[in-house]
């Protein structure tokens, strides 16, 4: 694969991982410096890692991972996404109600893993194409935490300006984006 058609794939792949930023910072705008670039992270490994795993699966599993990451992912990123607006509603219920003012680790590992299953598909494409794994990976990762830094960022501005209803969007987002790599799996 070329490096061209490779750099597309990774923006592609890195569309998912780069919402889930912008909903995070949306929920928690007033969070500090570091949970941008911990997201980020967190994400780029996950989404770089994954197309090896895929790779490393190779053909055996092919079928089996191509039947059952959309599942997974719409269920993930659906409980997430369904705890953050239930948080924001039990704090406008609650306005004594303190929500934490970072997402936990586990929360944001579980984003991350979720918004990557689908380079885990890509994985096992590259390893039919003989595609150079180690490169592809390291692209799709670079580009998938510099997209979703940026994103952060500007979901962070969002944050500021709305708060609670920002919550309940960023909620609704990670659902839409669970429901959006369902269905692509149907149409």
């Amino acid at each position: 694969m070329d490096l061209f058609t490779l750099s597309f794939l990774a923006l592609g792949l890195a569309m998912d991982a780069a919402a889930a930023a912008a909903s995070d910072g949306i929920a928690w705008p007033r969070s500090g410096r570091r949970l941008p670039v911990v997201t980020a992270a967190l994400f780029g490994f996950f989404q770089g890692f994954m197309p090896l795993a895929g790779f490393l699966a190779g053909r055996r599993f092919s079928v089996f991972i191509h039947r059952v990451d959309y599942w997974v992912a719409l269920a993930l990123l659906s409980a997430l996404g369904i705890d953050m607006i239930r948080e924001a509603v039990d704090e406008r219920r609650h306005p004594e109600h303190v929500p934490h003012p970072e997402p936990s680790l586990a929360f944001l590992l579980t984003q991350a893993v979720a918004t990557s299953i689908d380079a885990l598909a890509v994985g096992v494409s590259f390893a039919l194409l003989s595609t150079s794994i180690l490169p592809a990976c390291l692209l799709i990762g670079a580009v998938t935490f510099l997209c979703s830094l940026a994103a952060f960022w500007l979901g962070r501005r969002a944050g500021e300006l709305l708060r609670q209803q920002a919550q309940i969007c960023g909620g609704v987002l990670l659902i839409l984006i669970g429901l959006k790599i369902f269905l692509e799996h149907f149409l």
